[in-house]
């Protein structure tokens, strides 16, 4: 059974830890009916929270392009207008709503995260127990990867906060925030079953370890991402497809290691971004291609083209089309995790950091994301630049939320983003590759929490 048919049906989980629910799903009993410990008492009840949590990704996702893609040289507004361009032009204000709503969103996924882990006492069941929360903690993971990625030293909450209290409130350091994150994937790789024996949707083994594996890429540790990375191109568990175009449009294909999943025509589990990257979006289009992506990409590269461009308009996004009977309830899912990113990064993890490598591996790992769409390969022994990886990626997996960070973890958004900037006429320094910290959290932080340099 797959999560996206039955996992997200138990909305009721969402009005028992705090969050709106439609009200015809109200039928609940009193919070103070549901268990000794505040709100479970049972396995049944701590499993719905868990699926909550996937629950809760679907909202970190439907604006994240903005902070991400828009940030970079990939995409940009088609009007260049309001707080949206706020993102194109890297100059974002700390009242932007779209940014504030990401911060929540991610913590509320947190929260649901730490509410399961403190609520396993009910769960007899020991494996069942593990398994919950090696759920809640990869969950937990990449929200603070990713928080940590956009918006730098951030509050590292790991338990329940009560009204009144500060611990939420002070900024948590790297090193402290990154160990965590380890942790908390570390527990979810011994822990999680792989891809055949869980519902798809659900996180497993293979995702833990490309997860943990792109948090290690990004603090130096080349040897034990690479070792996980082989772990997952060795278990079994995952191949690329033949067609560029059925890893998007082939749901749970083979390629897939981690997606958040969306249902087609129904109000509480679509998206609405398929439908804001095209000119009928409510904005007159967002995210749309820069002249500078296009310019890169290799004209031999047709196949790939042919699916990152919508047909009818070029500057629209083709990888999130979708076929929904109303375009702004669709069911595309957003993929997370897929194995030519697992490719990709175990070429990155061999080159440690070099400007070139002439290992056999990196190269072949190379060389099966381009033979897939047709495209030339290096000759066995030839170099591989850190210049042509960084390429192959930003093509390979294009508006998919990755070229900032890649810019980042290689070193180069500096340099990048300000030549970027100089052409398209807009400032542009180093403190802008952070995000703002929202000012309403500041606003309501006790006077604990202090703004990002540049702001």
């Amino acid at each position: 059974m797959l999560i996206k048919k039955s996992i997200y049906k138990i909305t009721a989980v969402l009005a028992l830890i705090g969050f709106t629910a439609c009200e015809s799903q109200l039928d609940l009993k009193p919070i103070s009916a549901i268990g000794d410990n505040g709100f479970y008492s049972n396995t049944e009840e701590v499993e719905a929270a868990v699926f909550a949590i996937y629950d809760g990704l679907q909202n970190t996702v439907q604006r994240e392009f903005a902070l991400t893609e828009m940030r970079s040289d990939n995409t940009k507004t088609k009007n260049s207008e309001g707080e949206w361009a706020q993102f194109e032009h890297m100059n974002v204000s700390p009242t932007n709503g779209t940014l504030s709503d990401y911060w929540v969103f991610m913590y509320n996924v947190v929260y649901r995260s730490n509410k399961v882990i403190a609520s396993l006492d009910v769960v007899g069941d020991d494996t069942t127990k593990k398994l919950f929360e090696a759920e809640a903690r990869f969950n937990r993971g990449l929200m603070y990867f990713n928080l940590t990625r956009g918006f730098g030293e951030v509050p590292l909450v790991t338990g329940i906060i009560n009204p009144g209290d500060e611990s939420g409130s002070t900024r948590g350091a790297y090193n402290e925030i990154y160990a965590q994150i380890e942790s908390d994937l570390m527990f979810a790789v011994e822990n999680l079953p792989t891809r055949g024996n869980i519902q798809e949707g659900r996180a497993t083994k293979g995702a833990a370890q490309a997860l943990l594996a792109k948090v290690k890429l990004t603090t130096g540790d080349y040897s034990g991402a690479k070792t996980l990375l082989e772990a997952v191109m060795n278990s079994g568990d995952y191949a690329l497809v033949d067609e560029f175009s059925d890893v998007f449009y082939d749901e749970l294909n083979s390629e897939i290691i981690f997606a958040i999943q969306f249902l087609n025509d129904n109000t509480a589990e679509s998206q609405d971004f398929s439908y804001e990257f095209t000119k009928l979006g409510s904005t007159s289009g967002i995210n749309y291609v820069t002249a500078d992506f296009k310019a890169n990409v290799d004209v031999n590269d047709t196949e790939r083209a042919a699916v990152l461009y919508s047909p009818e308009d070029a500057n629209e996004l083709g990888k999130f089309l979708t076929s929904s009977a109303d375009n702004s309830l669709c069911g595309n899912d957003w993929i997370v995790l897929r194995l030519a990113d697992v490719y990709l990064m175990y070429a990155e993890a061999i080159m440690a950091g070099a400007e070139t490598t002439t290992d056999a591996d990196a190269v072949n790992a190379y060389n099966m994301i381009r033979d897939r769409v047709g495209l030339s390969t290096l000759t066995a022994g030839a170099t591989l630049t850190k210049d042509a990886l960084m390429l192959e990626r930003r093509v390979e997996l294009a508006f998919e939320n990755h070229r900032l960070y890649d810019l980042v973890r290689f070193g180069v958004a500096e340099e990048v983003m300000g030549n970027f900037a100089e052409n398209n006429g807009f400032p542009f320094n180093a403190t802008k590759l952070l995000l703002p910290i929202p000012q309403r959290e500041i606003d309501t932080s006790y006077g604990l929490l202090s703004q990002n340099p540049g702001y």
